[in-house]
């Protein structure tokens, strides 16, 4: 997926309902919304790191230990795909 790609894409409500209670997604739900949004991960050991079309924070990197994801991985993917729309909207 390439980065004009990524812009084109639009942050869904059916996501963002998804993301709305951090301590209540599964790792498996983020992991598809992180697909869809940056790509495909680079995984090291039980990291998934996402690329995105800028450098430094929010930095999408995420690891897997139960089936639950940790809710300040999932508040940073909401940030980022937030910081991406605005960039995308010319905020």
């Amino acid at each position: 997926m390439t980065n004009d790609s990524v812009y084109a894409i639009t942050w869904h409500m059916k996501d963002k309902d998804r993301l709305e209670n951090p301590q209540n997604v599964l790792f498996a739900d983020l992991l598809k919304i992180c697909e869809k949004y940056f790509g495909k991960p680079r995984i090291r050991g039980s990291h998934h790191i996402f690329k995105t079309p800028w450098k430094g924070d929010p930095r999408i990197n995420l690891q897997k230990v139960d089936k639950m994801a940790k809710f300040y991985q999932v508040k940073d993917v909401k940030k980022a795909i937030e910081k991406m729309e605005a960039k995308k909207n010319g905020e």
